[in-house]
Formats: structure tokens, C-alpha cells, sequence
């Protein structure tokens, strides 16, 4: 007997819940239907309609790209489109991004998409390459560059990290994360968890007895100005209803230390 081929909506579902660590009873209660008929669409069994997928996939806070891949999958039209960010429909978006890359100068902040393809930078964001990229002064436009093929590079980023030991380990369960979600990550992120493995070895073993850490967690860095150390923050779209949007950030990144905020203000150039 010739086995059942696998149903892609199934499989795409099941996978959002478990994301979500969600039961089916749980679901089914934040959808208003029965644990029986969630069962029976996880199982291929039922298909829902048009209207209670796109519900389904707003309570499992799908990205709007799975969303619009699962309604494929169940054989409906997308509802969200991808605008190219160039695009004049997106002019009001592209200020605030200039806005928030301009008001930071001249600490660094970077634009950055859902794979990690840098996109925009400030003169802080520039200068901070350059820096701990010697090798890559000439670089002026950060369209093309990859954050993740850079940390991963012989003479890339990670190269600088003098305490890879605390932020690799770390950032490693961001991407791993990042990678449910976008399953092309899987191949970068996996290569970041070799050279993780094959600088630092295993990773520790945080015990009760271990001090308290800080409030939140720094990079430091060896540079020819000495050590440089920062911490992030992110600012995302609220509510965006375009995948491209969906896929942006900005990170900016701050001192953690006098020395560090110095250094910016003396060496970023002012704006002409």
C-alpha cells in the first residue's frame, strides 16, 4: 500500500504550536473551536477555512511569511505582500530609519534584516566596522555584507571578541531560535556553532554557586584604540503588516563604559 504523502500545512501547524509550546486544548480555547477539530486539521483530517486559518496563524504569532505559506499550502491566495524597501510606497518608513541611524551618531547602529544581511549603517556603525575590520576600509556601502558570514570569517568579527566564552554561547540560542523561524538560517547559524565549538570548546556549565551576572550581557572587544565594550538594543516595526517590514531592525549599540563612549566621540567624524 502506497504511503500517505505528507500534508505541508500539517506539518506547518504542528510546528508553530510546538514553537508556542502551546497544547491543542490551549489552542483550540484562544480559537474558539473544539480540541477535536484542532486535532483533526493537525491530522490532516479537516481543513480549516480561510478565515480560521488566518486566526489560527495570528494566535500562533506566525511571521507573516509562514503565514502567507501556509495559506498556500491550504490551497488559499497570501495576504501580505513584500515591498522592496527602495520602494516609494515605503518612503515614511525609510525616514524613520534615517531618523533613528542619524540620532545615534555617533554611537554605531545597523539596519538589519530576518537573515542577518546588513542593510544601512550611521557614521558610528561605519567607523566601528572599519575598525574591527582593518582589512575591509574600503568598504563604504553595507548592502551585500552579512553579519553572520562576517563573524565567521578568518579575519572577521569574532576574531576581536575577547570574551566569546559568555556572548557566543549566548548569542548561539538567539539564532538557533531565529532558525525555527526562518529555516535558511540553519546553515550560518550551524557554521557559527563549529567556530563557537572550535574556539571556546564546551560551553560552561552555569552552576547556583556562580556570581550573579550583569543586568545585561556586554561585548568586548580588542581594538587598535584599545578595548571597546557595548551592549545592544533592537527597534523593530510595531504591528507591520509587510513581510519586508516584518524582517527589519535596527540594532543599536552602546557604551558599556566611559572609555568606550570617548573613543566614539573622538574618533567618529562629524557629519559634513
Amino acid at each position: 500500500m502506497t504511503p500517505r504523502p505528507a500534508d505541508p500545512l500539517t506539518a506547518t501547524l504542528r510546528r508553530l504550536r510546538q514553537g508556542q509550546r502551546l497544547s491543542q486544548l490551549e489552542l483550540s480555547l484562544r480559537l474558539g473551536v473544539s480540541q477535536r477539530h484542532v486535532s483533526f486539521v493537525e491530522t490532516g483530517r479537516a481543513r480549516p477555512s480561510r478565515a480560521l486559518l488566518i486566526t489560527w496563524l495570528q494566535a500562533l504569532e506566525a511571521p507573516l511569511t509562514l503565514r502567507n505559506q501556509a495559506l498556500l499550502q491550504a490551497g488559499y491566495a497570501p495576504v501580505y505582500r513584500t515591498t522592496d524597501l527602495e520602494d516609494p510606497a515605503l518612503a515614511s518608513v525609510n525616514m524613520a530609519l534615517e531618523h533613528l541611524l542619524a540620532a545615534h551618531d555617533p554611537l554605531p547602529a545597523l539596519v538589519i534584516d530576518a537573515q542577518w544581511n546588513l542593510l544601512r549603517w550611521n557614521r558610528g556603525g561605519q567607523w566601528l566596522a572599519t575598525t574591527l575590520l582593518p582589512w575591509a576600509t574600503g568598504l563604504t556601502d553595507p548592502s551585500g555584507v552579512n553579519l553572520l558570514d562576517l563573524l565567521i570569517h578568518p579575519h572577521g568579527l569574532a576574531q576581536s571578541i575577547l570574551n566569546l566564552h559568555e556572548v557566543g554561547p549566548a548569542f548561539l540560542t538567539l539564532l538557533r531560535h531565529e532558525a525555527g523561524v526562518h529555516p535558511e538560517l540553519a546553515p550560518r547559524v550551524e557554521a557559527f556553532a563549529a567556530f563557537v565549538k572550535s574556539r571556546i570548546g564546551t560551553y560552561p556549565v552555569h552552576t547556583h554557586g556562580s556570581p550573579a551576572t550583569a543586568p545585561v550581557l556586554t561585548t568586548r572587544y580588542a581594538t587598535s584604540w584599545g578595548e571597546l565594550t557595548f551592549f545592544s538594543m533592537f527597534t523593530t516595526f510595531g504591528t507591520p503588516q509587510d513581510i519586508t517590514l516584518t524582517s527589519l531592525r535596527v540594532e543599536h549599540l552602546f557604551p558599556a563604559d566611559t572609555a568606550t563612549e570617548q573613543c566614539l566621540r573622538e574618533q567618529v567624524p562629524v557629519s559634513s
